[in-house]
């Protein structure tokens, strides 16, 4: 009996872990639409590159979290941040090719920064603290990480309640974080980790309150388009 329930705790956990994985990737892959027009327009037009260095130094340090040299028994943590991480490099790159002078040198400049920072953290983690106390530091610091990459959905939901739409919120793209945030939440309570559970349990309610706003700003759209009709009528 003991080993069925250790058996389905185990199963639950990984697939918690994989289904995180995989509604990750589908955010990791959004931007390639976006990239495609840069590529074919050989300009970046007035697109930013801020988020994807930020996001890049994000899933750099969520992935030395999810290494054994710092966590033990989290290793979904890394393969995901692990593939967020390749992801964000190619756009990052393609971003500072096709650049003007002044915009490719700071976001190389930037992209320099962001090895330098996850270096120091590697060597610092590593070379001063014992295992415990590294997996505690890089905890906190991903933590507050992932809690700074939560101002693109606060400051999309603002923009919704400003415009009174849903232009700027894809409906799948917001489904696909708040899924990705339950998986991960659930990954992080079953392993009884604070560092998982804790931002991924923020982004939750976040990725509610989007969903939320879409369905009101979205029926409130609807409502208003079939006004002229009535009108006419």
């Amino acid at each position: 009996m003991v080993s069925s329930a250790a058996s389905f705790y185990g199963i639950g956990t990984y697939a918690a872990g994989i289904a995180g994985n995989l509604f990750a990737f589908v955010l990791f892959v959004s931007p390639i639409p976006t990239f495609k027009r840069i590529v074919r327009n050989k300009s970046i037009e007035q697109f930013s590159g801020l988020p994807y260095v930020y996001s890049l130094l994000n899933c750099l340090i969520c992935m030395w979290y999810g290494l054994p040299c710092v966590s033990y028994g989290v290793i979904l943590v890394a393969t995901v941040n692990s593939i967020g991480a390749a992801f964000q490099l190619v756009y990052v790159t393609l971003f500072i090719i096709y650049a003007d002078t002044t915009r490719r040198m700071k976001m190389s400049g930037l992209l320099i920064a962001v090895f330098c920072v996850f270096s120091l953290i590697i060597y610092v983690s590593l070379e001063l603290f014992d295992h415990q106390a590294r997996q505690t530091l890089v905890g906190y610091l991903s933590v507050a990480s992932l809690i700074s990459m939560f101002a693109s959905p606060l400051f999309i939901i603002h923009l919704v309640i400003q415009t009174r739409s849903v232009e700027f919120m894809p409906f799948y793209l917001s489904l696909a974080t708040f899924l990705m945030s339950v998986s991960f939440f659930a990954y992080g309570m079953l392993l009884h980790d604070f560092f998982i559970y804790i931002p991924n349990g923020i982004g939750t309610v976040l990725g509610v309150i989007q969903l939320l706003v879409y369905a009101y700003y979205s029926r409130k759209s609807r409502e208003e388009s079939r006004l002229p009709l009535l009108r006419d009528l």
